[in-house]
């Protein structure tokens, strides 16, 4: 932690915004949790097992709000384990932070149960993961766009992202966003190998980590169309069919092991845990199925994978399986950051049409002048981000509980928060009269003297009344749903 605040404390810039983060999210949270009555949602909710002492009562009133919907699931888990079926929805990664986390906490296990060092470590690790995942996405738009600028506002908009209740509670998604932002960073620097093991780990936290291999198989291909002139092409192209091999299996070993974890737990006999007697009970009121029943039926499928299985089941999870006119509400919910998205996409190919058209990987004559003209949100790198962004928008908008778009994307992808950068540097003539003070280079690239702004976001939400339309519709976006998650989230109520 004070590696971070070292971090941000020299460069000047992330302390105003993280540190309202702090104080204005676990606050509130704790105010409204504690006098806003919780709404009596069907969501996982499993017995207390241990006694609850006066310091227990005080960590759950503070950080209780943290612990609402999926977060209840990977906190079970990080405690008892795997022991429903449903709990494999949610992969380990996270639940293992947790229990390092709480290994530190290990000299307050006489005051504290294992549930609340659980929660005070899913608050503290979830904090940390945010302050480095906006340093990463800052260092990845400084490699990107080639815009100082940008990478600082698009770094300011994470840390009041509109998926931000998700960045805090005891979600996974903070964790997932350092590691696809730093993976995406290494490889922008050329590390191959460390990018693709940032994304295998990342892809033990949250399934739709499988994706990522994309960045690694356009960076392949644009290193086997550049190479195809000055050396042999048949040696190029064996090597880059067993580079392609690697990534894919590289990214989809995490996935593989964990899939085979649950056959080993539902499909081999005597492989079973023991499973305390309230919890076996609660199986029994909710109709969960544990390890100790009859075989579940994608045990007998000729690829026994179990994560479509529970999606399908548990989640109706499916293609346009949510279609349906009583979902509307949650459509109204996903239908900004999916605008957000669509209108990025559709900035960036009417202003590149033929690099899209080549996937990005046709070299030309202009291609240095088409990278000094074109910096920032619409410089040539962004492509394979932007088409990232776009499979997970059609794929969440077509498959998932479309409610989810917002933190899905909002952890997974750099333009829900480049775009809205460019468009303010791009259409808000207040930026240009904020001040300014001297700061050193943030990449190499970058030209000597470059001034970055002083919290540029912080004087904008000041000058609120004159600034342009655009920004008010950004601000506002991201502001509203800031708040809305913090005092429906924290209540069982329906933001998830």
């Amino acid at each position: 932690m004070s590696l971070v605040f070292f971090i941000l404390l020299n460069d000047n810039s992330f302390l105003p915004v993280a540190q309202p983060k702090f104080w204005f999210f676990f606050t509130p949270q704790a105010l409204f949790n504690a006098i806003i009555p919780d709404h009596h949602a069907e969501a996982f909710s499993p017995p207390r097992l241990a006694p609850s002492g006066f310091v227990d009562q005080l960590v759950e009133g503070l950080l209780g709000g943290l612990s609402r919907w999926d977060a209840e699931h990977f906190l079970f888990i990080a405690e008892h384990g795997y022991l429903y079926e449903h709990n494999f929805a949610f992969f380990p990664g996270f639940p293992l932070a947790l229990l390092v986390g709480t290994e530190l906490l290990r000299p307050l296990r006489g005051l504290l149960s294992l549930r609340s060092c659980l929660l005070i470590s899913a608050a503290s690790l979830n904090f940390l993961f945010f302050l480095l995942a906006a340093v990463a996405l800052h260092d990845l738009g400084c490699l990107v766009l080639h815009c100082p600028h940008q990478a600082f506002y698009a770094a300011l908009l994470f840390c009041l992202s509109p998926a931000n209740v998700f960045l805090a509670a005891g979600y996974s998604e903070a964790l997932f966003a350092l590691l696809t932002f730093s993976a995406m960073g290494q490889l922008e620097r050329g590390r191959v190998w460390t990018s693709g093991l940032l994304f295998a780990i990342a892809t033990g936290v949250r399934s739709n980590g499988l994706v990522n291999v994309g960045f690694l198989m356009h960076s392949q291909c644009q290193g086997f169309f550049s190479s195809l002139t000055m050396l042999n092409p048949l040696r190029q192209l064996l090597k880059l069919m067993a580079s392609l091999f690697l990534s894919v299996f590289t990214l989809g070993l995490p996935f593989a092991l964990f899939q085979y974890y649950a056959y080993t737990q539902f499909c081999l006999p005597g492989s079973a845990r023991p499973i305390p007697e309230p919890l076996v009970q609660l199986a029994v009121d909710k109709d969960y199925r544990i390890a100790e029943g009859n075989e579940p039926p994608w045990c007998f499928w000729d690829v026994p994978l179990m994560y479509s299985y529970i999606q399908d089941v548990y989640w109706n999870v499916g293609f346009l399986k949510y279609y349906e006119l009583r979902q509307v509400p949650n459509f109204l919910l996903a239908t900004p950051v999916a605008i957000l998205v669509a209108w990025a996409t559709w900035t960036y190919v009417t202003t590149h049409p033929w690099l899209c058209l080549t996937l990005g990987l046709q070299r030309s004559k202009n291609n240095k002048t088409l990278k000094k003209s074109n910096l920032g949100f619409l410089s040539p790198q962004v492509f394979v981000y932007l088409v990232h962004a776009a499979v997970l928008l059609l794929f969440g908008g077509l498959c998932m509980h479309v409610q989810v778009l917002t933190r899905f994307l909002g952890s997974s992808t750099p333009i829900v928060y480049w775009f809205p950068a460019h468009l303010l540097q791009d259409q808000e003539p207040l930026l240009r009269s904020l001040k300014t003070v001297p700061s050193k280079p943030l990449t190499e690239d970058s030209p000597p003297g470059q001034k970055v702004p002083r919290n540029p976001i912080m004087g904008l939400l000041y000058h609120w009344k004159i600034c342009s339309p655009v920004t008010r519709y950004i601000l506002g976006y991201f502001l509203t749903y800031w708040l809305l998650g913090l005092l429906l989230h924290c209540n069982f109520l329906p933001w998830t």
